[in-house]
């Protein structure tokens, strides 16, 4: 028999190769029908699996440091993780068509909004609280008294305004009790901070002349120190209403304010009979107006406190001439700013203009002195002087003879700041006719510019029964006039005395400080920064008795 793959006449080869023929057939007719099929019909899209996706558990499990962690999925924001919802576009558009066919259908007529009457100046009227709503209640059962003492102490801290003014909208009480005209004796305004360029609206600037016309008729009767700080509208308005309110008015300070003119002033020096202060530093104001003031009621001002500018020569001047024979403060200064500024000054014309001054300062400014005639005879001197400051944080060209000049016949000194003065010597110092000096500073900031200098110890022991705080600093003295110096000052019988030193830069010697420290039981300040013979770690500011004892247990 033959196999069952064998066919009779035909071989393997011939049967492989009407295969390939039949193949080759199949693919030439398929070309065909492509290219006669029509060429928009696009080739339909495979449909994706519609089939729901698992619901996300409740839970994860982690794993780590060997333990499983198993942590909740629940929470507020879940709905952040689910799918969007796909909403049909046709069936979204038929419902706002349904809703506003709806509304135009059902159309209610307008309301007209019933106008309401304008908001007089009246105080706002809080209810008191009963002891029945409320168990906590203590507040109305505090007599008036009591309240005004608490408001009293903390409007010593905080001020009047606005602490008063919030809290007379608790209660009745406590209206009562903040409307105290003793409460309103020292009274600070501030401007209300707006961004820089921009202005504030007309009805805003309606309501503070109105705030501020309501507050001086209903409660700065009483008041004696009035400030204004950083207002650059309305100082006027503001100085007027205040003078014609406040009839006891002592002491007036405008800080960076501008645009007070000649009415205001003269509103002040009409109303205003008790005024005894005036503070303008750091203010821009009409000159001519507090120059007329002080012409016609300088006799009545004890302090007068200013920035010197080049517009400000004839306010110095009018004070020279006498027109405020009274004066005891006077105060000359000028911004940090503004670098080298010399103050040409004539303290002869001083001395006989304002005889009675007990506190003259010039902050930052170096004076230039002018002399209308030599000789001690035409020296007045101030004989009341307790205080000069003449300290400047660049450098003085003050010399011996100009300070010897200023405190002629000033024998109850007690205060002498000369920081920043490089021209004044041990021996100018010793030669002052004060002889009760409490305190000395005579600093220096510039090392640059400072010399080396001796006889320290003159000072120590002239001032050694009364001196309580003394600055030297970068003060270039040897280590023997240092040793010398603080020997006398701890042996002194005004040891006990002294509560503030500072050596910054100065020679100090270990056995010098630990003997200053062991002798001044009183001294709570103590500066050794920069100090050349102090080890290091030691070099620091300690303050309070408790921080000085603990270094001289280091020095020992």
């Amino acid at each position: 028999m033959e196999p069952e793959g064998a066919i009779s006449g035909a071989s393997p080869s011939g049967t492989n190769e009407g295969n390939k023929n039949e193949v080759t057939k199949r693919k030439r007719s398929l070309k065909r029908e492509a290219s006669n099929a029509p060429k928009n019909v696009k080739p339909k899209k495979k449909k994706k699996n519609t089939g729901r996706r698992p619901p996300r558990p409740n839970y994860t499990v982690q794993e780590g440091d060997g333990m499983l962690l198993i942590i909740s999925n629940t929470s507020s924001f879940d709905n952040v993780f689910s799918p969007k919802r796909r909403v049909n576009k046709k069936k979204l558009a038929v419902r706002k068509a349904k809703v506003i066919k709806r509304k135009k259908t059902n159309v209610c007529p307008k309301r007209v909004p019933k106008k309401t009457p304008p908001i007089k100046n009246v105080e706002r009227e809080v209810a008191p609280y009963s002891s029945e709503e409320s168990s906590g209640s203590w507040g109305q059962s505090l007599p008036v008294e009591v309240l005004v003492n608490i408001f009293q102490m903390l409007v010593s801290e905080n001020g009047a305004v606005p602490f008063l003014c919030r809290m007379a909208r608790v209660c009745n009480l406590w209206n009562a009790a903040a409307s105290t005209p003793a409460l309103w004796r020292t009274v600070s305004l501030g401007y209300c901070w707006i961004e820089p360029g921009k202005t504030q609206l007309p009805k805003t600037e309606l309501k503070i002349r109105n705030t501020i016309s309501w507050l001086a008729q209903n409660r700065f009767s009483q008041v004696r120190d009035f400030s204004l700080c950083h207002w650059k509208k309305q100082v006027d308005h503001v100085l007027e209403v205040v003078s014609q309110s406040c009839p006891h008015l002592r002491s007036l300070k405008l800080s960076y304010c501008t645009g007070a003119t000649t009415k205001a002033f003269s509103s002040l020096g009409e109303h205003c009979h008790s005024l005894k202060s005036i503070n303008v530093q750091y203010s821009e104001f009409d000159m001519a107006g507090l120059v007329s003031l002080l012409e016609s009621h300088g006799s009545q001002i004890r302090q007068m406190l200013f920035t010197y500018g080049p517009k400000n020569d004839r306010l110095l001047s009018a004070i020279s001439r006498g027109c405020c024979p009274e004066l005891e403060l006077l105060e000359i200064n000028t911004k940090l700013d503004s670098g080298y500024c010399q103050l040409p000054l004539s303290i002869q014309a001083l001395q006989r203009g304002c005889p009675k001054i007990q506190t003259f300062r010039m902050l930052n400014v170096t004076p230039l002195y002018k002399t209308v005639r030599s000789g001690p005879e035409c020296l007045l001197g101030f004989p009341l002087l307790e205080e000069l400051c003449i300290a400047t944080a660049s450098f003085s060209v003050m010399k011996d003879q100009d300070l010897k000049n200023i405190l002629y016949g000033s024998t109850k000194l007690r205060v002498l700041d000369l920081r920043g003065c490089y021209g004044i010597s041990t021996a100018g110092l010793a030669a002052l006719p004060c002889e009760k000096l409490e305190c000395l500073y005579w600093g220096l900031y510039k090392v640059s510019l400072s010399s080396c200098k001796k006889d320290l110890h003159l000072l120590t022991q002239k001032w050694s029964c009364t001196l309580q705080e003394m600055d030297l600093t970068n003060q270039l003295f040897s280590e023997d006039d240092m040793e010398i110096s603080m020997g006398q000052l701890a042996q002194g019988p005004g040891a006990d005395s002294l509560h503030s030193l500072n050596l910054t830069g100065t020679k100090i010697t270990i056995p010098a400080l630990r003997l200053i420290i062991s002798q001044a039981t009183a001294l709570n300040y103590l500066n050794l920064s920069s100090c050349r013979n102090v080890p290091r770690g030691l070099k620091r500011v300690y303050r309070g008795q408790e921080d000085i004892h603990q270094l001289l247990e280091k020095l020992e």
